[in-house]
């Protein structure tokens, strides 16, 4: 579901040049679903081998992670271990939606409908474990650090930046703020252009910045009332929220209460949500214990290989987009040496 407080924060546009040099922690799962969604066919199916495996997820990972290094980004990925028990409910939730949009998208493509039928698939994506393997690898080739959460993803991402190992953390969850990411960089790994569902047009999708600090100065909180706006709108541990509760108005409850417990009104709801527990999963989270980032080498070799040879990746394609990276690479190597002599 994700948490709806955009109107709530301070949203700053910025570009991926900006983040040159920079450590980046990525929300794997985050960015994989978004590659899964929109890297697909005119039918709406997901890309494949000549096995029929998908791999809309390794071309997402392929040239954004060659657009991230040929700019001097450093991106780390994080991925998600054992959800906590109180996200049962949503992910129940997002089952039944994905259910729902493949009849839709079976209805859609049986009629000839196949720009609607695109829209419902971008709605049926699955990401299964070979998919999470596959992705390690082609990061391990690309010498990019993964990192093993032992829950929620974004709350280990959250935790770099906390630590100062990393500068922002990436996803297009809101959630990342709850999780107390110092700074969250939304559009990321999306950004681009993108044409618009059912238009012929398209959009420019812009990176844009959120400084958790900047954002509670304006509204006047703290992180943790911040978590309380967020268990009034609805989190993933409590995708209902409370009736006719949104930001504005969970903003203005807590302002004047302090927090959830001495909220009058919804003091009956209260007691049937586990809400003490959801503080303590955005607060105190489970996180994986990173002592060093370690980034290698690219291996060109190693990709070219894998990916032609083993995932039916069109050499020629893949080649040249590992050439303008060696430029890239190459051009500020030399670069650097200039500056020292």
């Amino acid at each position: 579901m994700g948490l709806d407080i955009k109107q709530l924060c301070i949203r700053e546009k910025t570009n991926l040049e900006s983040f040159s040099s920079k450590i980046v922690a990525i929300d794997a799962y985050n960015a994989i679903y978004q590659f899964l969604s929109i890297i697909r066919g005119p039918d709406g199916l997901p890309l494949t081998d000549f096995s029929g495996r998908i791999t809309s997820h390794m071309t997402g990972l392929l040239y954004r992670n060659i657009n991230f290094l040929s700019l001097g980004i450093k991106p780390v990925y994080v991925f998600d271990g054992r959800p906590p028990s109180l996200k049962s409910a949503e992910i129940e939730r997002r089952k039944q939606i994905k259910k729902e949009a493949t009849i839709r998208y079976e209805n859609a493509i049986s009629q000839g409908k196949y720009e609607e039928a695109r829209k419902y698939a971008q709605q049926t994506s699955v990401l299964k474990d070979d998919m999470v393997e596959d992705s390690k690898k082609l990061l391990g080739l690309f010498g990019i650090p993964f990192i093993q959460a032992p829950s929620e993803g974004e709350a280990t991402a959250a935790h770099l930046t906390i630590t100062g190992q990393a500068h922002a953390s990436a996803s297009q969850d809101f959630d990342s703020l709850l999780f107390g990411a110092k700074k969250l960089v939304r559009n990321f790994t999306n950004s681009g252009k993108r044409k618009l569902p059912n238009r012929n047009t398209t959009i420019e999708v812009e990176p844009e910045i959120i400084d958790l600090n900047k954002t509670l100065d304006d509204l006047g909180i703290t992180r943790a009332q911040l978590v309380d706006i967020g268990i009034l709108i609805g989190t993933d541990f409590n995708p209902d929220g409370f009736e006719r509760i949104g930001p504005k108005t969970a903003l203005k409850l807590v302002k004047q209460h302090g927090k959830l417990e001495d909220i009058p009104q919804i003091q009956e709801k209260l007691d049937q949500v586990e809400y003490k527990q959801i503080r303590e999963i955005f607060l105190n989270p489970k996180v994986a214990d990173v002592t060093e980032l370690k980034f290698g080498d690219v291996d060109y070799q190693g990709i070219t290989n894998y990916l032609t040879k083993e995932r039916n990746f069109s050499s020629e394609r893949v080649e040249t987009s590992l050439n303008r990276l060696k430029k890239a690479i190459e051009k500020k190597s030399h670069t650097l040496e200039q500056w020292f002599k």
